[in-house]
């Protein structure tokens, strides 16, 4: 007599979607992070294997000019104030706290990007003039990429945010968005350090 399948279980009430490891997506971010993380070792790398070969560094000019890239980087590290509530509200799946936090973090982030280029304009060395203004311009605009991708992302999420109805899968995806902008943020700072104070301390 063939036997019966005994049913173990029944998982057809549980959520379709989670926060975290437990998600695809949150892999997917995380591996694009390291990809990109690698992207901006191998470029630092670069740097300073150039700054290695130059009796001054940097050469034939001044280290760039602080002013404007100190606003962008505290105003950058600013936004992580609003972006972990963000996170907060979307795992407890607070519908209007997190489409006005969308909504802020996509302003907050075209701010920035202004902010981008007027750190951009004040650079004293032009990309093509030396290794040392091609790395430098190198590293920034890489960085300015990977900021423009967060900023339309988020802009996207929060367009939905208004216009669809937000499911427990669509509060993840904000989660992850902003776990995202915690890499813009932070491996600014990192390469802040290189571009503008190793000129200065070395």
């Amino acid at each position: 007599m063939k036997r019966q399948p005994q049913i173990v279980g029944d998982v057809s009430k549980l959520d379709d979607y989670a926060f975290g490891s437990g998600t695809i997506s949150w892999w997917g971010v995380t591996g694009f992070m390291l990809i990109e993380g690698m992207g901006f070792v191998l470029a630092i790398g670069a740097y300073y294997y150039l700054m290695h070969n130059e009796v001054q560094w940097p050469p034939s000019t001044d280290p760039p000019p602080l002013f404007w890239a100190t606003v962008f980087t505290v105003a950058l590290v600013a936004t992580e104030i609003p972006n972990v509530w963000l996170t907060h509200m979307a795992k407890a799946q607070r519908l209007q706290p997190v489409r006005w936090g969308l909504t802020l973090m996509t302003l907050l982030g075209l701010a920035v990007l202004v902010l981008r280029a007027m750190e951009m304009d004040a650079l004293n060395v032009r990309w093509d003039r030396t290794a040392y203004g091609s790395i430098v311009w190198a590293l920034i605009v890489l960085h300015t990429f990977h900021a423009i991708t967060d900023v339309f992302d988020t802009g996207v999420l929060a367009t939905l945010s208004w216009t669809h109805d937000m499911t427990g899968r669509k509060f993840s995806d904000v989660a992850d968005n902003a776990m995202y902008w915690h890499f813009i943020v932070w491996s600014w700072v990192a390469l802040y350090v290189v571009i503008y104070w190793t000129p200065r301390w070395l």
